[in-house]
This record gives C-alpha cells, sequence and structure tokens, in this order.
C-alpha cells in the first residue's frame, strides 16, 4: 500500500509527500475519510491530487493511500435508468446512506452487486473469444438487453459458460482459458475514464441522428456518431433543445450529463425524466437514459471529470451495437472547473484565464464520439451534443471558438428568436453542419430523391430574404418588386411554419422526416405557383388575398404525422385557387 501525507490544502487541490510511488492519473483516498481523488501532477517526491468531494475538515499530516490504478467507473447491467454523480456513484443509494446532505467518504458501487439478473448465454464451450466478445445477455430494462461481453484483451476459448439462470452482477459466468492463464468473467469490468476504449474501425458518419425538429434534420442536420455544440446565452432554450432531443431523436440510448448547472435546472431534469413517455416504445424515458448530475454547487473537480464519465458510459454502450446519444449541458461550466483547478495549480493561464490545454481537452472529449465497428463486429455509435454558455451571447469568448474547431455542427442559439417565442432559436444565419453532403445518398434512397435539391432551394430563399430585409430597411419593403415581396412573403411562411416548431402541440413536437420533406416540399410548390402568377402580370396581393400562405402556417398543427395525404389535398387546392386568379385576370384583361 502506497501512502504519502498531506503538506498542503488550496481548495479542491492537495498536495502531499513522502515515500509511496504515486503514478499520474492514481486514483487515491485522503484523509481519514477516505475521499476520493486523482493524481494530476508529481514533482520528486510531491503528489499534487485534485479531490473530488468538499475538502474542509482536512488537516496537513493525513495520510492518502494510494490505490496504483488510474480512476476508473464500473460498467455492467443496472446502470440504465439511474442518476450518478460526477464519478458515478448513485445518489439515490447516497440518499438512503446519508440523507438528503451528501456526507464525505461514501465510496459506495455504482451497481447493486446483490440484485439478481436473468443471464442468457449465447455462446458455447470451446469458441475462441477475444477482446468484448458477445458471452450472453440480461434484461437490464424493459427496452435495452445489456450484452456481457469479454473485458480482456485476448483470445482465448470457453472453458466454461454459465446455463441460463438467475445471478448477482459478481457471479462468474464464464472463464476463458489461454496458453497462460485461465481468466474468469462476471457482469462487471471497470474502465478508465480518460482512457478511449479500443474499437476495430471507424467508419464514416453517413447515417443521420433523426430527432423530429426540422430545423436540425433539414436544415443542419447530424450524424450518428458525429458532435455538435448549441451555443446560446441564458435563456435561449439550450436546456429545453437537449430535452427534445433526448426524448425524440432515434438513439437507443440517451446519457444526460448535467455538467455544472444550476440546481434547479437538474432538479426539473431529475423530476420530469422519470414522467415521461418514451414515443418509440411507451415505456418510461427512463428505461433507455442514464443520468449524471453535478450541479454548480458540487465539488468543482468531480465537474471536471462528470464529462469523461459520461463518454465511457457511452463508449460501453457503443461497444455492445448501441447507438448512443451524449447530452452535455453544459461544456462552459466544465470549461470553467478546468480553469478553477488550473489557477489553484498556479499554471500560465490563457484567453480569458482558461488553461492554454483547453482546446486540447475538447479535442479529447469530442474525439471519442464516432460510428465505430467493434471488435465483436457489432456496429455502435457515441453522438456528442454539447451546449455552450457564452456570457452575453458572445460567441467569440475561448469555449465556443475552440470547441467550433473540433465539432461538425453548430446550432447557434438567437436571443431575439427565443425572446420572441420561436422555438427552437436556432439562428439559420450563423449555424451550419458539415454533415450535409455525406447524408445526401441517405436522403435520396429513404426519402425522397429530391430532398436535397429542396433543401438547397429553402436555404437560397432565406438568404435572399435576408438580402430583402437589408434592403427595406433602407428604401422601405413598398419598393420592392412583386417577386421578391413574394420572397418575403414565402420564408414568412418558412420561419413560422417549417422552422418554428411547437412541443406543446402533440402534431408538432415531434415530425418524422417523411412529413419535414412534404411540408418543405409543399411551400416550394407554392412559391413556384405563385411566381408564375406574378410573371404574368398579377399583384402579390391579389394572391395573398386567398390565404393560402396562412393556412401552410396551420398545416403543421393541423396534418397528424400519419396523414401524410393532406399535403396533396392541399396542392390541389392551391393549384384549384390559383387556377380561379389566373382566370380572373385573363377576364380582367380581355374586358
Amino acid at each position: 500500500m502506497q501512502k504519502k501525507f498531506i503538506i498542503s490544502i488550496n481548495g479542491p487541490v492537495v498536495e502531499c509527500k513522502g515515500d509511496g510511488d504515486f503514478a499520474m492519473h492514481d486514483m487515491v483516498y485522503v484523509g481519514k475519510d477516505e475521499i476520493i481523488g486523482e493524481v494530476i501532477k508529481l514533482t520528486k517526491d510531491i503528489a499534487t491530487i485534485q479531490v473530488y468531494e468538499e475538502t474542509s475538515g482536512l488537516r496537513i499530516g493525513e495520510v492518502v493511500i494510494g490505490t496504483e490504478a488510474p480512476l476508473s467507473i464500473t460498467l455492467g447491467p443496472g446502470i440504465i435508468g439511474n442518476v450518478f454523480d460526477g464519478i458515478e456513484r448513485p445518489l439515490k443509494t447516497l440518499q438512503e446512506l446519508s440523507g438528503d446532505f451528501l456526507k464525505k467518504g461514501n465510496n459506495i458501487n455504482a451497481i447493486d452487486e446483490q440484485h439478481v439478473w436473468h443471464f442468457i448465454p449465447t455462446i458455447e464451450l470451446g469458441n475462441r473469444v477475444n477482446l468484448n466478445t458477445i458471452l450472453g445477455e440480461v434484461k437490464e430494462s424493459e427496452v435495452i438487453n445489456n450484452r456481457i461481453m469479454n473485458p480482456f484483451k485476448i483470445d482465448g476459448e470457453i472453458t466454461y459458460i454459465a446455463e441460463e439462470g438467475d445471478y448477482k452482477a459478481t457471479d462468474v459466468i464464464a472463464k476463458i482459458k489461454t496458453s497462460l492463464k485461465e481468466y474468469e468473467v462476471t457482469m462487471i469490468q471497470k474502465w478508465p475514464v480518460r482512457i478511449q476504449r479500443p474499437y476495430k474501425e471507424r467508419l464514416t458518419a453517413n447515417i443521420p441522428l433523426i430527432t423530429g425538429q426540422r430545423v436540425i434534420d433539414t436544415m443542419f442536420p447530424m450524424a450518428k456518431g458525429g458532435t455538435a455544440m448549441i451555443p446560446g446565452g441564458f435563456g435561449t432554450g439550450k436546456t429545453m433543445l437537449q430535452h427534445q432531443i433526448a426524448k425524440w431523436s432515434d438513439a437507443d440510448i440517451i446519457v444526460y450529463i448535467g455538467c455544472g448547472e444550476r440546481g434547479n435546472e437538474m432538479t426539473e431534469v431529475l423530476e420530469d425524466f422519470p414522467k415521461l413517455i418514451d414515443p418509440k416504445t411507451g415505456k418510461p424515458l427512463m428505461e433507455r437514459t442514464i443520468l449524471i448530475a453535478n450541479t454548480s454547487n458540487m465539488p468543482v473537480a468531480a465537474r471536471e471529470t462528470s464529462i469523461y464519465t459520461g463518454i465511457t458510459i457511452a463508449e460501453y454502450y457503443r461497444d455492445m451495437g448501441y447507438n448512443v446519444a451524449i447530452m452535455a449541458d453544459s461544456t462552459s461550466r466544465w470549461a470553467e472547473a478546468l480553469r478553477e483547478i488550473s489557477g489553484r495549480l498556479e499554471e500560465m493561464p490563457a484567453e480569458e484565464g482558461y488553461p492554454s490545454y483547453l482546446p486540447s481537452r475538447l479535442s479529447q472529449v469530442y474525439g471519442r464520439a464516432g460510428l465505430v465497428k467493434g471488435f465483436n463486429d457489432k456496429i455502435g455509435s457515441v453522438s456528442m451534443i454539447g451546449a455552450v454558455s457564452p456570457q452575453g451571447s458572445d460567441f467569440s469568448e475561448p469555449v465556443t471558438q475552440n470547441t467550433k474547431r473540433f465539432v461538425h455542427v453548430f446550432w447557434g442559439l438567437d436571443k431575439e428568436l427565443a425572446y420572441s417565442r420561436h422555438y427552437p432559436a436556432v439562428n439559420w444565419k450563423i449555424s451550419y453542419s458539415e454533415y450535409v453532403d455525406k447524408l445526401e445518398d441517405w436522403y435520396e434512397e429513404n426519402i425522397n430523391e429530391n430532398f436535397s435539391k429542396d433543401r438547397i432551394k429553402i436555404v437560397k430563399l432565406l438568404q435572399e430574404e435576408n438580402e430583402l430585409q437589408e434592403i427595406a430597411k433602407v428604401v422601405g419593403q413598398d419598393v420592392l418588386s412583386d417577386n421578391k415581396k413574394l420572397i418575403l412573403e414565402t420564408c414568412r411562411a418558412i420561419r413560422t411554419g417549417f422552422l418554428q416548431q411547437s412541443a406543446m402541440n402533440e402534431n408538432d413536437t415531434y415530425v418524422p422526416i417523411k412529413k419535414q420533406y412534404e411540408m418543405m416540399n409543399t411551400i416550394l410548390k407554392l412559391y413556384t405557383s405563385a411566381l408564375k402568377l406574378i410573371e404574368k402580370g398579377i399583384p402579390i396581393s391579389r394572391i395573398k388575398e386567398i390565404g393560402l400562405f396562412e393556412e401552410y402556417i396551420k398545416l403543421k398543427f393541423n396534418v397528424g404525422n400519419n396523414e401524410l395525404y393532406k399535403f396533396s389535398e392541399f396542392n390541389q387546392k392551391v393549384a384549384h385557387e390559383l387556377k380561379i386568379v389566373k382566370e380572373e385576370y385573363k377576364e380582367h384583361m380581355t374586358n
């Protein structure tokens, strides 16, 4: 057992000295309460430790015990539906042990080792196995089967496999023999949080993560295994948008990380998520969700680790062949934790006091997302969506700018849109997605061959509207020609009827991608038909009198997700009404 003794205490940073041979990133137990810490710096015989709990009450001279192992978390059945703190301690169990106010040194297991699981083997005696080969399954929740994997990086032979039956997570369910030794496998495995779990091959991310939010799926799509950021000031709806994605996306599993957020926001998540019904399965959403709660009043060092804890859990389920989506809210608070610890270490600060290694840490975090094929040939993905909270909506601050370097989707939230009750408040003028070209084939094969072409037309119209609005500010809208006024009217319908979405309406809170295409195609047909009449000299005022644009806006509420035929009916009505106007015009010209 390696030991050192405390010589300095500076908030969550503790220095200790002695004969113990500590290594970088070793997990240690600090003081008489044995609170968890991690070695982050070594100088001769002095070890600097960041502590994941309150250091109040610690004294100089107290012992620090090394575990001779990196900071690791426990992986196995029982994680789904649970709520953990930043170092994977189950909060419900902590509350049962210490009440509403957590005591220090409660180093409890993340998984209930007394719980009995029904194990079904999927492998036979004599089979050859390697890393992450699936040995069997247990039903972890109503919708997720935990595939028990071989945790050892070995090529061996199965010499024992448990029969179907009920076992505790710590029971031996398989034995694997190599030329050197025999390994015993339980349902539990450990993994260091700062080390990426290995895989066989990284694949091209060319399948969209469908969220049911039109401004995302159609305008700025994200791929499974992709990375995205949601920057926005206070009150712009970052958390709300992440909640919508968590509820409606077609990811198999959601890992929601409340990283340094206000306690009341995290309380809302903890209260709401168990009540939500998963629209895909009809079961509670928690049956496929893992929550990591590390609020702003919890120890700052644990906030820094909570991101890595969430990613490691996501990679564990990815290796089983699941598509996992991580919601990190917010990475700005995570970066602030880095800044605070860096300041206590007296490191040279970079821009706005953040450490110079902020970009490399962000690269490490977002670099662990991806669509991969595992050693067991299962294809799974980790999609990373990080919220960023720039002060005063200043997108030029370091966290936003450095995050943009490592993500492929930018959903910039606009406070003016949010304050005008336009949700999601994604500003289409500054947002972008680098997955658009990679996803073209999928949209054409699965939705419609004209999907990408129609999307480009919508984007161009919105760009023209932006230019026309600038002109109208100078000379007034009345000076514009009728075809320019038609662009403004069409884009108003696009903004209100397509980009704006209501979470309170059952037909609008989630929109299937096929319905999104029909909505997009319908407004383009209306624009094209109206433009032909304007080119024949019919004034736009007459076209607006019919009320077709207003009726289009209401379609998002009036057309159910299984009533796509109503778009054809609307298109027929458009053709009929505009034909009447055309006939009126001919008659007027004749007279």
